[in-house]
């Protein structure tokens, strides 16, 4: 397929996509993927940031697909959305660097204890967004686990579910706290659930 074949194909793609056929955004979305992953990471440096990029930049295209002007090149408007996205992921980076060395520096009693208090600060406020991204339901039986010891026959008897569901509930927490850990700290992300699994 030479390349006008192909920009007639993508055109009738994206006719489709506007028309809200998920066939075609799945198309466009595969077509696409590792090009504009590999596009962001140049700058980013970072393949989970990229995907982020990736994913919001066509989470955007699905909500606004009518707007779409199929008579336009999609592909520079999926690289003209991209790149403005990195550009405020690097504004973000370079802001909130430059923030915390402004507070650090503006510390009178800025000592190695004052450090490692804002770290400690920092840590503590990074596990209990960690522990919002679960459910009330995970949460619950997490602590009931983690602080009061309970075995999973007991979490399961005490809220009169199986104990299969409390397994599941249990493992289910700690993939996504391991995955949002991972994703927002430097620090091991395994560290810090097990940090998380003594303070809860």
């Amino acid at each position: 397929m030479n390349v006008a074949e192909k920009q007639i194909d993508e055109r009738e793609l994206v006719l489709r996509l506007i028309e809200g056929d998920e066939d075609a955004f799945c198309e466009l979305y595969a077509s696409y993927k590792s090009r504009l992953i590999y596009f962001a990471m140049r700058f980013l440096k970072s393949q989970e940031y990229a995907e982020d990029i990736f994913q919001d930049t066509f989470a955007l295209i699905w909500q606004s697909r009518r707007f779409i002007n199929p008579n336009t090149s999609f592909s520079s408007y999926l690289y003209t959305i991209v790149r403005n996205r990195v550009l405020n992921q690097l504004r973000d980076l370079e802001h909130q660097g430059k923030l915390k060395e402004q507070i650090l520096a503006q510390a009178v009693d800025y000592t190695d204890d004052t450090r490692e208090r804002i770290l400690a600060n920092d840590l503590r406020s990074l596990i209990i967004s960690a522990m919002q991204q679960l459910t009330e339901r995970q949460r619950e039986i997490f602590r009931m686990s983690r602080e009061e010891q309970m075995s999973h026959r007991e979490i399961a008897e005490a809220l009169g579910i199986s104990v299969n569901t409390v397994q599941e509930h249990i493992s289910s927490s700690l993939r996504i706290l391991r995955a949002y850990l991972k994703k927002y700290s430097s620090t091991g992300a395994d560290l810090l659930l097990l940090l998380i699994c003594l303070n809860y």
